[in-house]
């Protein structure tokens, strides 16, 4: 009993600093609070997350703001066609000493820090979008035949342009996969534009305070994994999930006919961390079924497939993902 009494302290004493990061981020990143919590939720998971959205949007402020609030070493990478592999890991050169002996130096690359901002990430070449393959999943990288560590905790938020995608590279499903979440940013509503404007043309804009450290994000993500998921929850997320693979009994005729491959296991990996992660952010203790609803869309949709028939009748994949969640979240349908 004292064991359950001390976690619940922990998570208390964590849901109010991550209150204190979340008040400091939204105020430079007005109006945005859905795509803060996926992104902190990204961080407090331990993984990497996609941003898709129009120029402009304040993608950038976001994950500037993120590095600050988090207490995290960030950099930022544009990723254009000319980007080469060694531009991100760094490279080896030869270098002479004062007495003229000479040896080979790593110099490293922008990948070596904590929260690395991936900006536009499909412009860049496969060779180079899979120099990230290494350090997303094992969180090192090999340079030269040396292994070498990266800084921990270590997390890639990358970017992507929705409307160009003449001369681009799409991510491979592969790397797609490494993303926990894929966070849609959308245009603000009047209200949320109108306070941009004013926050943001003025001689003063507000400023991004440092809540957490590395040292406190560690320990935060060691925290959730032991948060408590009711059996019920984890029955959900294992339903969910099934229930978009087109070849799994449970899958409805739609799925059959609209989706061309769906989740894998990583996917209910990702629920079970995310619900918590959201559970957190909203003061509770435990999730309920009610977030692996929530986190369903940003979660899964990065890892299915439409059909080229459904493409052609102009479905859309988050439709469906909302279709299916309030089909299964109603009554009869859990009866």
């Amino acid at each position: 009993m004292a064991e359950d009494a001390d976690l619940v302290a922990e998570i208390e004493a964590l849901e109010d600093k991550l209150a204190q990061a979340r008040g400091s981020i939204t105020r430079r990143f007005i109006g945005q609070e859905k795509v803060v919590d996926l992104t902190l939720s990204a961080l407090l998971c331990g993984g990497h997350a996609l941003l898709i959205g129009l120029p402009g949007l304040g993608k950038t402020r976001l994950v500037e703001t993120l590095s600050t609030v988090m207490g995290l070493d960030g950099n930022r990478i544009q990723f254009t066609p000319d980007l080469m592999p060694a531009d991100i890991l760094g490279s080896e050169v030869l270098e002479t000493g004062a007495d003229g002996s000479r040896a080979f130096k790593f110099i490293p690359g922008p990948i070596f820090c904590q929260l690395l901002m991936a900006d536009e990430i499909n412009r860049a070449s496969p060779r180079t979008q899979s120099a990230l393959l290494q350090a997303m999943q094992e969180k090192q990288v090999t340079v030269a035949g040396e292994d070498r560590k990266l800084d921990a905790p270590f997390h890639v938020l990358a970017t992507q342009n929705p409307i160009e995608q003449e001369g681009t590279y799409p991510l491979p499903e592969a790397q797609l996969d490494r993303f926990l979440v894929q966070i849609d940013v959308e245009y603000p509503d009047r209200d949320t534009e109108r306070a941009i404007l004013l926050a943001t043309t003025g001689s003063a804009e507000e400023e991004a305070h440092q809540v957490f450290s590395a040292a406190d994000l560690i320990a935060a993500q060691k925290l959730l994994r032991r948060m408590p998921v009711g059996e019920s929850v984890v029955e959900v997320i294992l339903d969910l999930v099934r229930a978009f693979r087109p070849d799994d009994e449970t899958a409805s005729d739609r799925i059959r006919e609209s989706v061309a491959w769906g989740p894998g296991p990583r996917a209910a990996q990702a629920l079970m961390l995310t619900v918590r992660a959201r559970a957190l952010l909203q003061g509770r203790l435990a999730p309920s079924v009610e977030d692996v609803f929530a986190m369903a869309r940003p979660v899964l949709s990065h890892r299915m497939a439409l059909r080229f028939s459904a493409r052609a009748r102009g479905e859309n994949l988050g439709a469906i993902i909302d279709e299916t969640c309030e089909g299964m979240s109603r009554p009869e349908a859990a009866a």
